[in-house]
């Protein structure tokens, strides 16, 4: 099909924004300057905003880093070769902002930044109209969610901003769709970008065997895996519940969750909901781990109980695995998973359905090898990091193409 008759567009968004046109003429060496809110935690945004740095072509592109808050434990330059600022930022309206906006204005136009790409509000919203009025530089914003983490103030924001982006990426296709009807985007100016993954590193991972040991987990205990940082949105309390139900029948199953605790509060619900059920031997809270291919590797299932999800990196990590899995059918999750293919799909909140699939993987593990293997043909078709290169590089010829008269 035509992307053009597809996806109707005005003159000024005429260049969006097929990834398969080739462009002929040799391109010179563009500015890509990165803006994000903060780097306190490697979520999944922030480990794609950091491999996407890494993984640019640096014969066509030279990129810069900016952020307002940083946990200096992150060591970014450990993460990127390229120059970054953590300019402090707290409010968006006093004499610190004043400064920092003159500094971001001065960057620009010293450092001829062609490109100005933002991730979350106050890059998109702030960063991304103090660049617009500082100098002739192509706005991408990418979006990475729902739109769970906004006020009312910010809805107002983005549709004020509106006339400023110059392309909106988002991360799944239901993401699309919420920043085109919730703030009214015109379509030509919102692409899809999918996550990828470098497939190589899901095979260079240490022996299961020994990593269990190391967890202290039975060698021959079914292991359920959820990846995310414990927080209401990831739907761990879910969780307990589903497991609960698949202990009936698989008493030594292992619930195994690998996240950082990044709500207290919460996070002492879930063990008072793990203690009051006797489910202590049966769910285990292990937080952080850095070498996260080797315990999926290690697992047989994996479950996404989130209750809003942009788009999954834990889903398609595990798909990459080989595992099946079960996931809500929240955000972009059924963009990843062929139901009854690759894995399940099931209703928020509805901890039945998802045992009831769990169960029947664990029993038939036959089927659950086949759904594994599936899934991480999906993954090497459409989520690997060439695919997002490919696509994201061809994005921004466009856009740079539509500055030359």
């Amino acid at each position: 099909m035509d992307r053009k008759k597809q996806l109707p567009l005005d003159e000024r968004d005429s260049l969006v924004f097929s990834s398969g046109d080739a462009v002929e003429e040799k391109r010179p060496m563009r500015h890509v300057l990165f803006v994000i809110d903060q780097l306190c935690e490697l979520g999944g945004a922030e480990r794609i905003l950091l491999n996407t740095i890494r993984l640019l072509p640096n014969d066509r592109f030279r990129c810069s880093l900016l952020t307002f808050k940083v946990d200096p434990s992150i060591h970014i330059s450990e993460h990127v070769a390229c120059p970054h600022f953590v300019w402090p930022l707290r409010k968006v309206y006093d004499w610190n902002a004043a400064r920092i906006a003159f500094q971001l204005r001065k960057f620009l136009r010293d450092e001829k930044v062609d490109i100005v790409h933002t991730f979350f509000e106050t890059s998109d919203l702030w960063a991304g109209l103090i660049s617009k009025l500082s100098a002739p530089v192509k706005l991408v914003s990418s979006r990475r969610d729902m739109g769970i983490l906004r006020s009312p103030k910010h809805s107002l924001g983005y549709r004020v901003m509106n006339p400023w982006f110059d392309l909106v990426l988002t991360v799944s296709e239901e993401v699309r769709r919420f920043a085109i009807q919730e703030d009214h985007l015109p379509e030509g100016k919102v692409a899809t970008l999918y996550n990828g993954l470098e497939l190589e590193r899901t095979t260079t991972v240490g022996a299961p065997a020994s990593l269990r040991s190391s967890f202290g987990l039975d060698a021959c205990a079914p292991i359920v895996v959820t990846v995310g940082h414990i927080r209401r949105v990831k739907g761990i309390d879910i969780l307990v519940e589903v497991a609960a139900l698949v202990a009936r029948e698989f008493p030594s199953v292992i619930f195994l969750v690998v996240g950082r605790n990044s709500d207290p509060m919460y996070y002492r619900e879930i063990e008072e909901t793990i203690e009051r059920r006797n489910l202590q031997k049966n769910v285990i809270l292990h937080g952080e781990y850095e070498d996260i291919f080797s315990v999926l590797n290690m697992c047989d299932v994996f479950y996404l109980p989130s209750r809003s999800e942009g788009f999954s990196n834990a889903l398609i990590e595990a798909m990459a695995c080989g595992l099946p899995c079960v996931a809500t059918t929240v955000g972009g999750n059924k963009e990843a998973i062929e139901e009854g293919r690759s894995g399940y799909l099931v209703e928020n909140e509805d901890a039945e359905a998802a045992a009831d699939r769990i169960v029947g993987l664990l029993r038939n593990p036959g089927r659950a090898k086949q759904m594994g293997s599936a899934g991480r043909q999906i993954v090497e078709r459409q989520f690997t990091a060439e695919v997002m290169m490919e696509r994201l590089t061809a994005f921004y010829d466009r856009l740079l193409a539509a500055k030359r008269p």
